[in-house]
């Protein structure tokens, strides 16, 4: 069995577009991997005869009977995955050349941790998207943000499957921020500090067409983390800022050594904690 499934869903993608991702992933230097792709767009015959146009024996193609939408056809190729590691990729990115060896060697020496990802080139902006490299500030950094580049990681599928966690269609197009907080309780994270994915920031993004859809389930799974983890708060730096719907500034945080305050909106305290 291959050591890395690469899981990509489709939904009309643009023929330049899926072409361009497809052979940024048959480049890799780490060749023990199967490629998955599943059509989502099935009236689209045009995505199923590209893809079979590669010859490359690692692809494996499926194409829904109807539309899933995205969270469930993300579940739908995890279930066909035979790899150990999930490697997500958006349909329209691109991996640079050694996007799975570093991930999968850092998987492999870092036994504890089930998520791995990097930083990105922002295409066509050129901008570079760094994300914070520990455990700990990833997981503080969740709690206002999505602090993992989703088509960029690299997740052990054993920790998904054991902990019946998957990407969840309600909190759609924020259902990558709210896998990412399932995961804070159950494995530890790291971002490798270099762009291993070239991510395209367009007007026909989900995050554009959808920006008032994406920022309102954002908020709801900002709500959700801060409720479910309020400790990883008393880790941060000495004073720090909650941020309501990631936006008013409502509960400042002071650390003292072993005892912290809380102190809504910077001037009532609420708690004491020793």
């Amino acid at each position: 069995m291959p050591k890395i499934s690469v899981l990509t869903p489709l939904y009309n993608t643009e023929p330049d577009q899926l072409k361009e991702m497809i052979e940024s992933v048959l480049a890799q230097s780490f060749s023990d991997f199967e490629f998955l792709l599943l059509n989502d767009s099935p009236d689209n015959a045009e995505l199923e005869s590209l893809v079979k146009g590669f010859s490359d024996p690692r692809i494996r193609f499926f194409s829904n009977e109807e539309n899933l939408g995205i969270s469930e056809s993300r579940n739908k190729l995890l279930g066909l995955a035979s790899g150990d590691y999930i490697a997500i990729l958006d349909h329209d990115d691109i991996c640079y050349p050694t996007r799975l060896e570093k991930e999968a060697a850092y998987l492999d020496s870092h036994p504890d941790v089930g998520v791995c990802s990097s930083w990105a080139d922002e295409i066509p902006s050129g901008r570079m998207l760094r994300v914070p490299e520990s455990n700990e500030d990833i997981k503080r950094g969740l709690l206002s943000d999505c602090a993992v580049i989703h088509s960029a990681a690299m997740i052990r599928k054993d920790v998904l499957l054991k902990n019946h966690i998957r990407w969840e269609a309600v909190y759609s197009p924020a259902e990558d921020y709210m896998l990412w907080v399932k995961l804070m309780e159950v494995t530890m994270f790291h971002n490798l500090q270099e762009p291993l994915l070239k991510y395209r920031n367009t007007p026909d993004n989900t995050t554009h067409k959808k920006s008032d859809l994406m920022e309102d389930r954002a908020n709801v799974v900002r709500s959700y983390a801060i409720r479910t983890y309020p400790y990883f708060l008393l880790q941060h730096d000495r004073k720090r800022w909650v941020y309501l719907f990631g936006k008013i500034p409502f509960l400042k945080v002071k650390n003292y050594g072993s005892k912290s305050e809380y102190l809504l909106f910077g001037i009532l305290k609420i708690w004491t904690i020793l």
